[in-house]
């Protein structure tokens, strides 16, 4: 026994003695380490009333048993109870447990162990620890609160037991809490152990099973730094998941409280595990969080006598026990020792029924019945065992006893327990140790007093079957922040009526797209698989669940997302108003001094414009607005950035000064205020060109939705907007330049760090902002614009001003923080195991070495040492452990030639570096290589004998570490356990094999290198060559072990990225029982993916292969890990059967000269300490080097005669064709020498160390080698540069092989590609095309394996709910829709003619941007998707196939000369206007008659004149709509059409007021003689030709192509522009009709026998009529019939002006010429005549 004995807490002797360890104390000493000093013994602190319940609760128990007459009679029970402290000292716990009190220095022990069993831990971690040593000699554990579900597995821990359900049950009863209560979407987080992760592990994968999603799961630890605990607390509040699931142990809930308390971080669901979800002492502190709380525990029972038991505890009753002393002390708070300041003097009388601490509650006894349990089920095992009452005597029970009790027959004891306690309760073990899981659901809900009590709210069995597990109680519950309303916690709200659900890809199920309905499709359930079309009629409005009319949209102040811009507008306003306070209150500080207040306080009034300048940007455009928004916001942002720019440069200025009195001359303040100016006015002048030139304007955009119209503003000219935002853009990447070059500045407050990431959020939201602004449609184009202002102002806002604010408000000093690292918990027992160690108590303050020196396998002395630990053998000598005899050395077996290999390769190294007169010059380089079999414990030995020197005679330690740097070990396992140990002695560890991920962690390994890539970018790399080759469903296998689960987890987040789908992801592990195998193989036969990616090592996969080579599974395309792609072991013949084809990568192979031949002439040793190789030899060459006397005893066995060579044996040994790993062990020991060199020839004053001081190359220090390792640089003799980046990783570059086979029947490495993760994303994987590669079953070409086969042209996927996003069925595109694999060339080529168009005058600037995000939006489609996810939309002008698999033109539609009805309007014109050219041409010949002298002749021919041009102006709506086309049409109808009425109203003037003038004194006429008719006709038109003009001005109508009507069509018309300005002509005309209307009507019955003014009314009762009805009619018509209904009107009240004016006239002229006389004019009798 080494070490000083460890003395139990509490104890008492007895037959049978039960340990215990609790974790009484919770807080460790942390010793500092040294090789020549001991460090302190570790000590614990702090008191856990729980724990010393649990502790007592085992003693009352024990007390109950030996007062029993009927359990154990005439047998007492003894304990022995251990303070575990938590997980780490645990171990010391177990030495005392199963140790003597007695230090011998024998190779024998004095007695077995003192315990028969042990109750403990409340730790899953603690607890594993103790099995790893108790399992060892089969002494049972029970834990009373050990869940993890890895402690069932009975192989591993076959004397485990315990009285808590495992994890198991608890997590998937959690996952169908959740479902029960419609959470799919939750958060999750941890505790950073065996508990927390293996539990949450069940749970995520219960929860997948029961469809829901997890959003993030974050680990905590109690010993992580506040600043890891708060990024967690912030990814919570962050996260949309309002339930947060928390399988938290109550230190680390804690923790995680106190951080969510100072984050306010409340309104969250919470579902707990049994640890924490009825602890009473939460209730209190954190009832504002926790409140509502759901989580399953334990039924509570009720203890009998326990109370009053624990009452009875007092330090009286062992005066000298000092937990009792420290127990009394801290809960009165006082002290036995007296004179102590501020505390009173305990008495020892003082009542514990006065407390109410965790102690002494009992009201909530269930993990204190687990320890009752734990207890009574010892006692009921022990029972058994011996055998008591069994003897026929009723009357006087006794136990056969035994006075050497085997462990063994306890354990089996144990698993056949099967009794009940006095409360009722039922107690036994199943074949795991587990018990039968039920549970109680609780909800936290406060009572009439407004206390926190649980409520049983329902139970879980999982004896049940499946659906009557989970039982809810008829009970109100309690939900978040007490509300009785149930939360909701979905990632995506089931979709609204006019969506269908839509799987995002790469997202999980639970979160999917909500896809609107195509154009002319609606949906009105609550979650539709697919959107039906609406009827012929009808149109689908905006939420696609009605058919409505247009819509006009712009960004309006009223609407959400304008209220909630506007709302951040104002408050970034506000916030920046505040700051500004803020620094004026203060400044006359340091802090606001150094940071240049007067430019701090230019860019507050800076950035507030900027806040408010967003404004201009919401509401309807106007010209003004349109023009203020751009500018504006140019010249407020140019003025922040501006600011900003000053302020680095006077930082940059200020430290470029070379001393105080030397001050930078550009820092002076009127040169910041001319650079401020000078910056600002610069955007001033491009804004003025800009308005100046080409000023933005309010635009209508048709062209981007059919359904609506989108009010936007035109930027003008795209050159001057580019120029605006391209000056500010220079002004910030300028900015962040010297921001940049100024972050490491000696300055407190290093301001330019803080500009730097203000100006990489600026530039990173522009850079974002520009295809966003392209690609975004309508008001989210604006939307995008104000965010893209609002997120850079508060960028800049936060990052500039946050920091200062947060000083001068809340540290007014500034305080540094430490921040403590926390521990991994990946190789627990390496840290247990070394701590161990330094915790054991030594008489003197000397560091001495325990246990004998281990003998090297390859050894020679130099002057200075490299280390080597390699797996010489692959299986570790079970032994069998006695008590009372020392074990000795752990021996191995199973020798592996390739690690052989690698210690010469390494030997090799340093024969060349000793021979060369370059490197290392007159030093002598040594080894000392050991064997670790591969076993953690054994790699840890070897790593202490490395370390230690025993060649000191005192036993202490008076010299450093015999070696400077190591290089191994093989297996990422065994090389954390090495890293952990060497790395708090600064050792440098360099492998050549070791590829864990988790090893680049640089907190954790400090001193560790390799030559090997990590396994991220081996990970990353297999999950592009998945995706290389169009294989989307795989399988995937691991080693259970750091290497294959690290390795596993990041290629399976790379595969997602990828677009890469699992099938299954299984583990396996050598040790694992055939039973295992044997289930992952039928997995594999089960699946439908037929490619395998194994992340695994030789050994382990071996093992599956010959399995499924058993069961005949072959044709599987494997893809392997470098850990055993060419590992030669396993490529045999028998093996090829199952993977044959295999590909995978590898590291590089290379040859290295004079490798193969020092190999082959290699001879053995006999040397202690250099016999590596005997066995070997003995083995190749069936011989033996034993001593004569031996080999003699052996008989048949010769021995070896000395002359057996190499060279005439082929061997593994000696085959070097595959040399990448030896490689990678050559460039180790060459970058160890390196580093040595560089220490050796360091010259005085320029060295690296303090002072600039050198290293004593007479006493080198590893920390001083391991400093010059970081800079190593150099290149082998074969050209290979090695060198470490920051993490100790070389540069990452694989070889793809692929397992072919020869005609001799030997497996082939043939490298088909390459992979250099240091090239260019889209360049690091390349294939060799001379190059031919094998697939499985000797195929040629390339397997598939896919879920579902790629949708066909003209469907798209649809994502089957519940499956991975690999598996889809394909549905068929909508109408105006399509899919295929040409849509990015159809979109290059769509904007390619879109760009032509544009250079040729045809489409405006805003059509071309639509076009290029249309185009972008295809490209990326097919960029990011393998095959038509979804179905992308045809352009405006396009309309999808009948096949769905293009678009095609649309049919352009409007009215021409050369259709039916095109000729019939021309021809009605025509004859219009000819006919009244006629009708003038007879008015002209007979001008000198009466009737036509009576009707005033003048306005006459100009009234014909002008229905000629309304008759003619109808023939410019025919034809191709053009842009004046457009304007010369309404304005020439609007123009002619006043003309023409304004004729008439002068000829109805002229007769009414003609007859007016009764008198014939008065001359009225005089005031309406032909020059005033002349003037009222030229008055009227020009107020038509003013308004025409006006409107042409402000908005004309311009040439539209209409996609509303029909889908399959282009409808080209004339949008008239300004509507104001159309109608407002309308109404001028018609405003004229009514006038002229009403004054004929009242002139219709004057004494004239030809009353002209009738025949004026009816023309202008026709002409309103035709007009009225037009305007229905008009809005009504679809299409180029819009436009003939606009001509036929203009026809119509042409012909009819035409006919009721004139015809009349023309009939008495042509067929009544004897009417045509001024006597028939004046008589009445004529009247009839016509």
């Amino acid at each position: 026994m080494l070490g000083s004995p460890e003395s139990p807490l509490l104890s008492k002797e007895g037959d049978i003695t039960i340990g215990g360890a609790f974790s009484i104390h919770t807080q460790i000493s942390t010793p500092s380490l040294s090789f020549t000093n001991a460090p302190e013994s570790l000590t614990c602190s702090r008191m856990k009333f729980r724990e010393f319940h649990f502790a007592q609760t085992m003693i009352f128990a024990i007390q109950e048993i030996n007062n029993s007459s009927s359990l154990l009679p005439n047998i007492s029970i003894g304990y022995k109870i251990f303070d575990s402290c938590g997980s780490t000292p645990s171990m010391r716990a177990v030495m005392g447990l199963i140790n003597g009190q007695k230090r011998t220095l024998g190779k024998t022990c004095s007695s077995q162990s003192p315990v028969h069993a042990v109750i403990g831990t409340s730790e899953s971690s603690s607890t594993i620890v103790m099995l790893q040593i108790l399992g060892i000699f089969q002494i049972p554990v029970i834990s009373h609160f050990a869940t993890c579900a890895c402690l069932s597995n009975i192989k591993e821990y076959p004397s485990f037991f315990r009285t808590i359900p495992s994890d198991y049950y608890q997590s998937r009863a959690l996952a169908k809490l959740l479902k029960h209560f419609g959470w799919t979407w939750v958060g999750a987080v941890r505790s950073d152990n065996d508990y927390g992760n293996n539990g949450m592990e069940t749970f995520i994968t219960a929860a997948s099973q029961e469809g829901v999603c997890v959003e993030y799961s974050e680990a905590i630890s109690r010993t992580d730094p506040r600043w890891q605990i708060a990024r967690v607390v912030r990814v919570i509040h962050s996260g949309s998941a309002r339930v947060l699931v928390a399988f938290l142990a109550q230190r680390e809930l804690h923790v995680l409280l106190e951080e969510a308390l100072k984050q306010n971080l409340t309104g969250l669901q919470w579902v707990g595990s049994e640890s924490w979800i009825t602890a009473g002492h939460l209730t209190t502190e954190y009832s504002g969080i926790l409140t509502g709380s759901l989580g399953f525990t334990f039924r509570k029972t009720k203890i009998t006598g326990l109370r009053e038991f624990l009452l009875m505890v007092n330090p009286s009753q062992n005066p000298r026990n000092h937990l009792l002393r420290e127990f009394w002390e801290a809960t009165f708070g006082c002290s036995f020792q007296s004179n102590l300041n501020g505390q009173t003097q305990c008495s020892g009388s003082e009542r514990l029924e006065d407390i109410d601490n965790p102690f002494t509650d009992v009201s909530e006894l269930r993990i204190t019945n687990n320890v009752y349990k734990a207890v009574y089920a010892v006692a009921h095992a022990m029972h058994n065992m011996l055998k008591c009452g069994q003897n026929d005597e009723a009357v006087n029970q006794s136990c056969n006893w035994k006075d050497n009790l085997q462990m063994k027959q306890i354990v089996k004891h144990l698993q056949r327990v099967n009794f009940t306690l006095q409360s009722g309760e039922r107690v036994n073990f199943d074949e795991n140790g587990d018990p039968s899981a039920t549970y109680e659901l609780v909800n936290w809900q406060r009572n009439q007093a407004g206390d926190i009590v649980f409520v049983a709210v329902g139970s879980y069995d999982a004896s049940l079957p499946n659906g009557k597990q989970f039982i809810m109680n008829e009970i109100n519950k309690t939900w978040a922040a007490d509300s009785p309303k149930r939360p909701q916690s979905v990632c995506s709200e089931s979709c609204l009526p006019g969506f269908r659900q839509a799987v995002i890809n790469g997202k999980p199920i639970c979160c999917f797209s909500c896809i609107a309905c195509a154009a002319g499709e609606i949906s009105n359930s609550s979650s539709p698989g697919e959107c039906s079309r609406c009827p012929l009629d009808y149109w689908s409005n905006e939420d696609h669940s009605q058919c409505v009319p247009q819509v006009i949209e712009f960004l309006s102040f009223g609407e959400t997302m304008g209220a909630l811009l506007t709302a951040f507008s104002l408050f970034g306003a506000s916030l920046t108003l505040v700051v500004s306070c803020v620094f004026f209150r203060f400044h006359h500080t340091p802090l606001v001094k150094a940071s240049n207040s007067e430019l701090s306080f230019l860019l507050l009034f800076s950035l507030t414009l900027c806040f408010l300048c967003s404004l201009t940007f919401i509401g309807q455009p106007t010209e003004w607005s349109c023009m203020l928004r751009h500018t504006a916001f140019g010249i407020t942002f140019a003025l922040c950035i501006s600011c900003m720019l000053a302020k680095t440069f006077v930082v940059v200025m200020a430290f470029k000064a070379k001393g105080p009195a030397n001050p930078a001359p550009l820092c002076s303040a009127p040169l910041q205020r001319i650079s401020v100016l000078s910056c600002t006015l610069l955007q001033v002048l491009v804004c003025v060109l800009w308005l100046t030139l080409a000023p933005p304007f309010p635009y209508k955009n048709t062209a981007n939705a059919t359904e609506r119209i989108l009010l936007e503003c035109n930027v003008g000219s795209p050159i001057w907007f580019w120029a605006v935002l391209g000056y500010i853009g220079l002004l910030a990447v300028l900015c962040f330049i010297l921001a940049f070059l100024a972050r490491k500045v000696p300055d407190n407050f290093n301001e330019a760090k803080f500009i730097t990431f203000s100006m990489l959020i600026f530039c990173a939201v522009w850079v974002t902002f520009i295809p966003a602004y392209v690609s975004s449609p309508g008001k989210f184009t604006v939307a995008v614009e104000i965010f893209a202002i609002l997120a850079s102002s508060f960028g800049l806002l936060f990052c500039i001003f946050a920091p200062k604010c947060y000083i001068l408000l809340l540290k007014p000093e500034r305080n540094t923080k430490k921040h403590m690292m926390g521990r991994n918990q990946m190789l627990l027992i390496a840290d247990l195991l070394l701590l161990s160690l330094l915790a054991v108590r030594g008489g003197k303050p000397v560091c001495q070495t325990y246990g004998t020196k281990e003998q090297s396998q390859f050894s020679k002395e130099g002057d200075i040492n490299i280390g080597g630990i390699f797996s010489f053998h692959q299986n570790p000598v079970s032994v069998n452990p006695a008590h009372q005899v020392n074990p000795g050395a752990i021996q191995c077996e199973g020798l592996d030639p390739g690690e052989l290999q690698y210690a010469f390769t390494m030997i090799f190294a340093i024969g060349e570096i000793n021979n060369s007169s370059d490197l290392l010059p007159g030093v002598t380089l040594g080894y000392r290589i050991f064997d670790s079999c591969p076993s953690i414990p054994l790699s840890i030995r070897a790593s202490l004998n490395l370390m230690n020197r025993y060649d000191s005679g005192d036993g202490s330690c008076s010299k450093l570490s015999n070696v400077h740097a190591v290089i191994g070990e093989t297996t990422s396992t065994s090389t954390i356990g090495i890293a952990r140990t060497m790395g708090p002695f600064k050792i440098p560890v360099i492998s050549h094999s070791a590829t864990c991920a988790c090893l680049s962690n640089r907190r954790d390994y400090p001193s560790f290198f390799r030559t090997i890539p990590s396994d991220i970018h081996q990970s990353k790399a297999l999950a592009k060559l998945v995706k290389h080759f169009g294989w989307t469903w795989v399988g995937a296998i691991r080693t259970n072990s750091d290497y294959g689960n690290g390795g596993m987890a990041t290629f399976l987040e790379a595969a997602e990225r990828e677009g890469v789908c699992v099938e299954y992801s299984v583990a396996i592990y050598r040790t694992d029982p055939r039973k295992w195998f044997l289930e992952v193989v039928n997995i594999i036969k089960k699946s439908i993916s037929k490619v395998i990616v194994a992340f695994a090592d030789g050994t382990d996969l071996d093992i599956l292969i010959k399995e499924l080579h058993a069961q005949n599974v072959t044709g599987l395309q494997w893809v392997g890990s470098e850990g055993w792609i060419t590992y030669r072991y396993i490529a045999s013949p028998v093996n090829y059967v199952v993977v044959q084809g295999a590909v995978g990568f590898s590291a590089l192979n290379a040859h290295i000269p004079g490798l193969q031949e020092f190999l082959a002439d290699s001879r053995p040793s006999t040397t202690p300490g250099d016999q590596g190789l005997v066995e070997l030899w003995e083995t190749v060459f069936g011989c033996t080097l034993t001593l004569q006397a031996e080999t003699q005893a052996q008989g048949s066995v010769t021995a070896c005669t000395g002359k057996e060579s190499l060279w005439d044996k082929s061997t593994r040994f000696t085959d070097v064709s595959d040399a990448s790993l030896l490689n990678n062990v050559y460039k180790a020991t060459y970058a160890v020498a390196q580093a040595l060199h560089m220490l050796f020839t360091c010259k005085d004053g320029q060295g690296p160390f303090e002072n600039n001081t050198c290293a004593d190359w007479e006493n080198a220090q590893p920390w001083q080698v391991l400093h010059y390792l970081t800079q190593v640089n150099f290149t082998t003799k074969i050209g290979e540069s090695v060198f470490f980046d920051e993490l100790g990783n070389p540069v990452a570059s694989y070889a793809l092989v692929n397992w072919q086979m020869d005609e001799t029947d030997y497996i082939v490495f043939k490298t088909i590609g390459f992979y250099d993760a240091s090239q260019p994303e889209g360049q690091q994987f390349k294939m060799k095309a001379d190059v031919e590669a094998i697939w499985a079953g000797e195929s040629l070409e390339v397997p598939r394996s896919v879920c579902s086969e790629s949708c066909l042209p003209g469907t798209r996927r649809a994502f089957v709910k519940g499956k991975p996003i690999c598996c889809f069925d394909c549905i068929t595109c909508a109408d105006g829709e399509f899919s295929n694999s040409t849509s990015e060339t159809t979109g290059f080529l769509a904007f390619t003619l879109a760009l032509i168009m544009f250079l040729s005058g045809k489409i405006t600037v805003s059509t071309l941007l639509v076009y290029l995000r249309m185009c972008v939006l295809y490209s990326l489609n097919i960029f990011m998707l393998s095959d038509a996810v979804k179905c992308d939309k045809c352009l405006p002008e396009y309309k999808s196939s009948k096949e769905r698999n293009n678009c095609d033109l649309k049919a352009i539609e409007f009215i021409t000369f050369g259709e039916l009805m095109g000729i019939l309007l021309v021809t009605f014109s025509v004859i219009g206007a000819c006919l009244a050219m006629t009708i003038a041409l007879i008015f002209f010949h007979y001008r000198q008659t009466p009737i036509v002298r009576a009707n005033n002749s003048e306005l006459s021919f100009l009234l014909l004149f002008s229905l000629t041009l309304c008759f003619l102006c109808s023939l410019i709506f025919i034809g191709r709509p053009t842009e004046w086309s457009c304007m010369l049409r309404h304005t020439a109808f609007g123009i002619t059409f006043v003309l023409c009425i304004s004729c008439v109203l002068g000829k109805t003037i002229v007769v009414l007021m003609a007859f007016r003038a009764t008198l014939p004194g008065r001359n009225v006429m005089k005031w309406f003689g032909p020059a005033q008719q002349r003037l009222s006709v030229l008055a009227f038109t020009l107020i038509q030709v003013l308004i025409c003009i006006l409107w042409l001005t402000i908005n004309p109508p311009f040439p539209s192509k209409n996609m509303n009507h029909y889908k399959e069509k282009i409808i080209l018309e004339c949008a008239v522009g300004s509507p104001v300005g159309f109608w407002a002509v309308l109404g001028y005309i018609g405003f004229l009709a009514v006038l002229c209307f009403v004054l004929a009507f009242l002139a219709r019955k004057l004494p004239d026998n030809f009353n002209e003014a009738k025949f004026i009314t009816f023309s202008m009762l026709i002409f309103c009529a035709v007009w009225i009805t037009f305007i229905p009619a008009y809005v009504s018509s679809p299409g180029k019939f819009t436009v003939a209904v606009e001509i036929f009107a203009i026809l119509a009240s042409s012909y009819g002006m035409l006919f009721c004016v004139f015809l009349p006239k023309c009939y008495i002229i042509l067929l009544k010429p004897e009417n045509n006389t001024k006597k028939h004019l004046l008589s009445k009798a004529t009247r009839r005549a016509l």
